[in-house]
């Protein structure tokens, strides 16, 4: 299972700290928790501020309880040390099933 996490923030120099600094760190702390980073991009369209994450789950790992331990962690809370979760004013999820013969399945 895949999710594609779309994260949007205030400005562009907070999406820069994000993604530059915080999800940099997440990579590292999330698999922990069974889920594996692939890539994250930002878009900036529209006069929105967008962080793009793809991730994928280990088998068993549900979406929903992966972000629940994952938000309660130390891990977490240590991966946002010094940014305002404030800046970030929206999170959307969609959740992808891979297809046979995808290079992801």
């Amino acid at each position: 299972m895949y999710q594609l996490k779309t994260y949007t923030l205030s400005t562009a120099e907070a999406l820069h700290q994000y993604a530059t600094v915080h999800w940099p760190r997440h990579i590292a702390s999330m698999p922990k928790f069974g889920a594996t980073v692939h890539g994250f991009w930002t878009q900036h369209a529209d006069g929105q501020h967008r962080l793009i994450a793809l991730l994928s789950f280990e088998e068993g790992v549900r979406p929903d309880a992966f972000l629940d331990a994952y938000v309660a962690s130390p891990e977490l809370a240590a991966d946002m040390e010094g940014f305002d979760v404030d800046a970030i004013l929206g999170v959307e999820d969609l959740l992808l099933e891979p297809v046979a013969g995808s290079p992801l399945g």
